[in-house]
């Protein structure tokens, strides 16, 4: 059983806390769900309340010849505009999940939900307007589900738009993220800056809050999924290309041993995966590194009616 930890105390955070929903509920934690694009049965409060799990809005960076506290191995988000590059670690994720940051000078949003191991990064202006984002301490399919600031609308990380309020239906516009390890990333990118552990909060980093999650088949909260032959936890690669969805399971990925050839919405992928850091990504024909996710199964195939999904075949 992994340990429960929280924000405020061990078992707030991850204590199921499933408080009776009914389709005609019209608000949890503050938020008005009348017109919910989602069932508003499915969806829960997570057990902190509106931004009891703070999102870092004054973000700080250092060098990465100059950050001490990661090891080799730490997992890190890691982004690139092919000048400017930066990484934020999963351990700062884990207890924050949204930063809202730039990239040069482009407005970005970084979340992380840790209960479906999705880390996924997105532009953050929308006609002009630059959205601040939180964390709304409501889940979807166990997905976190953020909220903008302006207009306490909420978003949907994994199905990449608005579902409430008057930003409803617009879409949130991806940019390539690598979950990767520290060493990889500092390696590629060696002038990266990298999210510094001085957050503004009190934490406890060197910690996982979430240990031992990933290994159970169980999730906290219900959540719409298909049993395929795969963990639960099971971390996939996945894409969705002119309305069709494909997923890559890493542990197919690694039978495979080399870069695979594939096609997705009529889209022809290269599909990369190194296997020490087990780092999958995907490009385009030309080369150009495309939108993808990298999560657990289970999320990826409740967020999605349909997939296709990837298996080794030796020949």
């Amino acid at each position: 059983m992994f340990q429960r930890k929280s924000l405020v105390s061990l078992t707030a955070l991850l204590a199921v806390t499933f408080i009776t929903n009914s389709a005609a509920a019209a608000s949890l934690n503050g938020f008005n769900l009348s017109q919910s694009s989602l069932p508003v049965a499915q969806i829960y409060r997570g057990g902190p309340a509106k931004d009891g799990i703070p999102a870092i809005d004054k973000p700080i960076f250092i060098a990465a010849d100059q950050m001490r506290k990661l090891n080799a191995n730490d997992m890190v988000l890691g982004i690139t505009d092919g000048t400017h590059s930066k990484a934020y670690p999963i351990r700062i994720l884990n207890w924050h999940e949204v930063v809202n940051d730039q990239l040069d000078d482009m407005p970005t949003l970084v979340t992380y939900c840790p209960l479906c191991g999705s880390g996924m990064v997105f532009e953050r202006t929308f006609n002009g307007q630059v959205l601040d984002f939180g964390v709304s301490g409501l889940l979807y399919n166990s997905d976190v589900l953020l909220f903008d600031r302006q207009t306490d609308s909420l978003w949907s990380q994994i199905k990449k738009q608005a579902v409430t309020g008057t930003k409803q239906g617009l879409r949130l516009q991806p940019i390539a993220v690598q979950h990767t390890s520290w060493a990889r990333w500092k390696k590629i990118h060696p002038h990266t800056q990298v999210l510094s552990f001085d957050t503004g909060y009190s934490r406890q980093y060197s910690s996982n809050p979430y240990d031992g999650y990933e290994e159970t088949s169980a999730t906290l909260f219900p959540v719409k999924f298909r049993a395929e032959g795969f963990h639960p936890k099971q971390r996939v690669l996945g894409i969705e290309v002119n309305g069709e969805s494909r997923a890559w399971p890493l542990v197919e990925l690694a039978k495979a041993g080399q870069p695979l050839r594939d096609y997705v919405g009529g889209k022809a992928v290269v599909v990369h995966y190194h296997s020490a850091s087990q780092t999958a990504w995907l490009q385009d024909a030309q080369g150009k590194e495309l939108t993808s996710v990298t999560l657990f199964w289970f999320a990826w195939a409740a967020a999605r009616d349909k997939t296709s999904v990837y298996r080794y075949v030796n020949q």
